[in-house]
């Protein structure tokens, strides 16, 4: 069983900065002004969220697990029999060199599937994102494999090394690493 981890520093450091803002504005405030201090809260809140609504997206849309006992390959919203996965394209993405941080932002631009005429990866002749996102999160790994009808599908990863071990392991694909 391999599930990816998502880092959760972002979440972290913007719930933390709400927090000890709407502490201190607490402290002057209540209990005299108590309902335009949540008020303020309410408000400082409704900025939060859209801080929040990346890394929730992450964990929808782009979450991976590998679960070989029923044989299931799990990215966000879908699942994908490990026996349709080509064992040598998976070797053939474990090969390739990481990315460096910067070359990671720059790629994940241009990895756009949108549901929109022209945003489309078929219409572009690009692998075709899997999980159900729109396009990669910037900062994260695309992984390129196929399945055994040469279907190439784009898997966005935190941790391009571990997932594409793991999926050798369970497809039978022979690890350069190990």
């Amino acid at each position: 069983m391999y599930v990816e981890k998502l880092p959760k520093t972002w979440s972290a450091i913007c719930v933390c900065v709400y927090l000890a803002g709407v502490a201190y504005m607490g402290f002057d405030s209540v209990p005299e002004d108590t309902g335009p201090w949540l008020i303020v809260s309410a408000v400082f809140l409704l900025i939060l969220l859209p801080c929040l609504a990346v890394p929730i997206s992450k964990a929808v849309y782009h979450r991976i697990s590998i679960d070989p006992g029923p044989g299931t390959l799990r990215v966000g919203r879908e699942r994908i029999p490990l026996t349709t996965l080509d064992p040598s394209s998976v070797q053939e993405a474990l090969q390739l060199q990481s990315l460096s941080p910067a070359q990671r932002y720059a790629a994940s631009l241009g990895n756009i599937d949108a549901p929109v005429p022209g945003f489309r990866a078929a219409d572009r002749g690009a692998p075709r994102l899997v999980g159900g996102g729109w396009s990669v999160p910037m900062g994260m790994d695309s992984v390129v494999i196929r399945t055994r009808q040469g279907e190439p599908l784009s898997i966005a990863t935190h941790d391009r090394v571990s997932f594409l071990t793991a999926l050798a392991r369970v497809t039978g694909a022979p690890n350069p690493y190990a």
